[in-house]
Parts: C-alpha cells; structure tokens; sequence
C-alpha cells in the first residue's frame, strides 16, 4: 500500500496568462473539457511513484500542450486533378454506361 502521497495537480491560468491572444485562444479550444469556469487548466500526473517525476511530468503535458496550441494551422492549397485522371476518370464512367446500356431490353432475339 502506498503511504505517500506523490500525485500532482498543476494549474495553470490561460485567460491571465501572458501568452499571446492567438496561442491563447487555440489552447483553449484545444484543452476543450479539461477547463474549468475560471480559465484553469488542470492537469493531474500519477504516473510515476515520485513526486519529482510527477511534477516534471505535469510540467512537460503543459509544455506540449502550449506548443501545441503555437504552431499555426497549415491552409490547405486547393489543387486539381491532372489531365490523364480526368480522361481515365471518363473513359471508365463512358464504358460502364456502355455495359449497363447493353443490358436494357432494347435488343430482342430472334428465333
């Protein structure tokens, strides 16, 4: 049985903060659910069997989460597609209408 107490609660500020508005405002839609009304994030680290460890621990999800929410989100380029997959795109729909037209009753057998 474990006699010491070695688990960790860091909380962390994010409204009165002094990190920069757009960083702030994507860890907050990072973090989610893991807010609570007042602007804290808390993170609770019981990993490790040391206090130490599970301080580092918590300190080292902040640091992630934080570097997380800082790099900016890459746009997408918009591309088309080449001109051979076109062309084989309505190469292959022109030979299915071709088979499915062949099967339609048009055609009657002669005996």
């Amino acid at each position: 049985m474990n006699k010491v107490a070695t688990a960790v609660q860091l909380r962390f500020n994010v409204i009165s903060s002094s990190l920069p508005e757009n960083v702030r405002h994507r860890l907050l839609i990072l973090v989610g659910k893991k807010i609570t009304a007042q602007g804290e994030i808390i993170i609770k680290a019981t990993r490790h069997r040391t206090q130490e460890r599970n301080k580092q621990d918590a300190l080292d999800r902040l640091l992630t989460l934080i570097d997380r929410a800082a790099t900016p989100i890459k746009k997408r380029k918009k591309t088309k597609p080449t001109y051979s997959s076109v062309q084989q795109r309505l190469s292959r729909k022109k030979l299915r209408g071709k088979n499915k037209s062949l099967r339609s009753g048009k055609f009657f057998k002669e005996d």
